[in-house]
């Protein structure tokens, strides 16, 4: 009998579709033969939370803490208490009858939240979409109140995020780890040891994509390690991949027995090959152990070769879509892609076929090792996900999905009659004409993201993003004109960027909202990180990286001074300010220098740049 295999996705990651890691890993593993189980640890402690049992704590625990913020949650805490399970079980199952509960006035208490004026979209919702948002704001509000009163590191797709986010020494978390555990932790903990006693595991791993995965995985480690010392501990993802290249501080594996880098498939399945006793630790790759006191990277050359196109569907057994909540906190329809509705993950080429853009980690594997497949292959694979969770929604989770591939694609779909809905991350490339899109439109495509980053051709060109306005304005108009919508990542404060490019930019921004080209967009200020060019070489780029100093534990974001950019932290509000508004379709007639508060240059650009590009 094999080394049987429990993999965990913890606290806090996607509260409205599984997270795709463990099941990527449970059918490869299955496919091996290894004796592997999955639990989405994040949805099981959400779910528990948010019970009317658990927030009558809450409450309790606010009083004896003499926990005073939002006040006005306090004084209706009968009401939240008496709601919550009415609210959650609509948000998981979404009936008629429930939505007409929640919309009868009073019904919902309403505090700091749902005592805003509602957005003019929402009367335009039909009953279903209405109770949802008010049920949103509902459950947002009590979120506030925890983590104002009870748990300041409580958050719904995050858990102590701001301790593990650059940790270039491991200090911070040691000490916290010292700490006593908070109510949410030690339902947490509960919840884990239940799903030990019933599956009994060897090893356990753990999936850490973002670092508001990270301390609720090690206090999970050190509970393991305290109380089922027989058990193995293994920790992966994207978070591991991108920040622990370089660990050398051995106080992690307290916690802990191994790390692995890149994709897990090949070190977890070697791993569970050493614990059966079937091979020796020199056959261990890329991960990170302890020896004699000291951290070594075990790792075997040439390693064994998984490529993508060989890999196995992924397998969500053992994950109930039942369980996960749809939320719509912004009304937007491309926004609230990210919270609202189940979708299967899959991804159809592993890395980016680009690679080149200067902040990106294009130095490492899961950027950098580009591996295709066929078209029949992944819509194989697609029957065999469809027919496992009765679910025909897709998010295709590349990097940047290949134009000729998703042509491709979207023809064996429509040869097979097969009906599903899709979105995907893309590249704004000019192969995305009428014809494609119209195409993709047809097989299932209702949207698209893409990086805009930056909406000025020279910043473009020195990112070598590969892609300059017109182009971007002409492929977004194309995927616009069938009814696919466009969301666009958006940059600021690049190397060099003047203020005149940061105005400049919200106005082409602007132009292509109100031309219909794009329906959503997010603004985050420019990072620069150790993988990538710019964090390799700064002085290419005039900047001078001042830190932070490593210290043995994480290496990733790094701080830096433009002494010829603007000063980017500025226009953080102005940006947010005029973005949520465009959002809601509204605001186009504002001069963007209104939206900052203070002073600035005009732009420079003509009213009808986008105009200008499409004709």
């Amino acid at each position: 009998m094999s080394v049987k295999t429990l993999l965990i996705t913890p606290p806090f990651t996607q509260l409205n579709t599984p997270y795709p890691a463990t099941a990527y890993l449970k059918g490869f593993l299955d496919s091996k033969d290894v004796d592997a189980v999955q639990y989405d640890l994040s949805i099981a402690l959400f779910n528990k939370v948010f019970t009317s049992d658990f927030i009558a704590r809450v409450f309790q625990e606010a009083e004896e803490f003499e926990g005073f913020e939002f006040p006005l949650v306090r004084k209706q805490k009968a009401q939240y208490i008496e709601r919550v399970d009415v609210v959650t079980h609509f948000l998981r199952n979404q009936d008629a009858q429930k939505a007409q509960q929640i919309l009868v006035e009073g019904f919902l208490p309403k505090a700091h939240r749902g005592n805003l004026e509602l957005d003019a979209a929402y009367h335009d919702l039909d009953e279903i979409d209405k109770a949802k948002h008010l049920g949103t704001l509902f459950i947002e509000e009590l979120g506030d109140f925890i983590t104002a009163n009870v748990d300041e590191f409580f958050s719904f797709t995050r858990y102590a995020e701001q301790i593990a986010t650059s940790a270039s020494s491991f200090d911070q978390l040691a000490k916290y780890l010292s700490y006593s555990t908070t109510l949410i932790e030690d339902q947490l903990l509960l919840l884990l040891v239940n799903i030990i006693e019933e599956e009994q595991p060897d090893l356990i791993c753990f999936t850490i994509p973002f670092p508001g995965n990270l301390f609720s995985a090690l206090r999970c480690g050190q509970f393991i390690k305290k109380n089922y010392r027989h058990i193995k501990v293994a920790f992966g993802g994207g978070y591991c991949n991108t920040e622990l290249r370089s660990l050398t501080d051995p106080r992690i594996f307290k916690y802990i027995d191994y790390i692995s880098l890149d994709d897990g498939e090949g070190p977890l399945y070697l791993v569970t090959q050493f614990l059966d006793k079937k091979i020796s630790e020199d056959k261990l790759e890329r991960v990170f152990l302890l020896k004699k006191g000291k951290v070594v990277y075990q790792n075997k050359t040439p390693n064994t070769i998984f490529h993508h196109k060989d890999l196995p569907a992924p397998s969500y057994k053992g994950l109930d879509f039942k369980s996960y909540m749809s939320f719509l906190d912004v009304i937007n329809p491309m926004h609230r892609l990210w919270t609202d509705g189940r979708w299967n993950k899959l991804t159809i080429s592993h890395g980016c076929y680009w690679k080149q853009c200067s902040f990106c980690d294009v130095n490492l594997d899961y950027i950098g090792n580009y591996q295709n497949t066929t078209a029949v292959n992944f819509v194989d694979k697609i029957e065999q996900v469809m027919s496992e969770t009765g679910i025909n929604g897709f998010h295709f989770v590349d990097e940047a999905a290949p134009p000729k591939m998703l042509k491709a694609i979207a023809d064996e779909l429509l040869a097979r009659k097969l009906t599903i809905t899709w979105w995907t991350n893309i590249r704004f490339e000019k192969t995305f004409n009428d014809g494609l899109c119209e195409l993709l439109s047809k097989s299932g495509c209702i949207a698209v993201t893409g990086g805009l980053e930056v909406a000025s051709d020279r910043l473009l060109t020195k990112m070598k993003k590969g892609v300059d306005i017109a182009q971007v304005a002409r492929v977004t108009n194309s995927f616009s004109k069938y009814g696919v919508m466009v969301h666009a990542y958006l940059m600021y404060g690049f190397p060099t960027e003047t203020e005149q490019e940061t105005i400049d930019s919200l106005e082409v921004v602007r132009q292509l909202f109100e031309n219909n080209c794009i329906q959503s967009a997010f603004w985050h200020q420019f990072t620069t990180t150790v993988h990538s060019p710019i964090g390799k070489n700064p002085s290419e780029f005039d900047i001078k990286i001042t830190g932070p100093k490593f210290k043995g534990f994480a290496q990733n974001d790094l701080t830096h001074k433009d002494p010829t950019g603007a000063k980017h932290q500025n226009y953080t509000k102005g940006l947010n300010r005029a973005l949520n508004s465009y959002l809601n379709s509204t605001g186009f007639d504002v001069e963007i220098g209104e939206w900052f508060g203070f002073d600035t240059a005009p732009t420079t650009l003509p009213k009808n740049l986008i105009n200008g590009c499409l004709a």
